[in-house]
């Protein structure tokens, strides 16, 4: 599991060329490291691979430019990668939260006014919860999903589907 990710909120035209880089290594190149190294671990016996995308990937948010093509990049890497080691048995999958309430999001849920109109943006009215996220994990690393492959799940409280 690649469990990682960043909150740069601000519009292309104001991130450097660092930001963009730290940006997509944290995010995508990260998570192709993962794919890469966990298949020495699991080539033989399969196993499941779980990255984290985020709703922003699939959906326009204001000042999201840069976190949102990384985290799009890991979308359209789960479902290449799931068809090249699916051979191997080994499942590819990621899940996309909305906001969840984690010490990376304090900026925006320690400020009223930025809570409570990411609030408003989640269909269910609160943000996420980790245990919210953490069963949808479980699930998929579990062997009762062992048909599971190329996927990109949700757990978001509505934002990505629901307007």
């Amino acid at each position: 599991m690649n469990c990682v990710g960043s909150i740069l909120l601000k519009p292309s035209h104001l991130v450097s060329e660092d930001e963009i880089l730290n940006t997509f290594k944290l995010n995508t190149f990260n998570s192709i490291a993962t794919i890469k190294y966990g298949y020495k671990y699991m080539r033989k016996l399969g196993g499941s691979i779980v990255l984290f995308s985020s709703s922003a990937a699939s959906i326009g948010l204001r000042n999201h430019d840069i976190i949102s093509s990384s985290k799009g990049a890991i979308d359209s890497l789960v479902k290449s990668a799931a068809m090249t080691y699916s051979s191997n048995n080994i499942r590819i999958n990621a899940v996309a939260p909305g906001l969840v309430d984690t010490n990376l999001s304090k900026t925006i849920t320690e400020n009223p006014l930025s809570l409570k109109y990411s609030i408003g943006m989640h269909p269910l009215g609160r943000i996420g919860k980790p245990s919210n996220v953490a069963g949808c994990v479980k699930w998929l690393i579990d062997p009762s999903s062992d048909w599971v492959t190329g996927q990109v799940i949700a757990v978001d409280g509505g934002l990505g589907n629901l307007k």
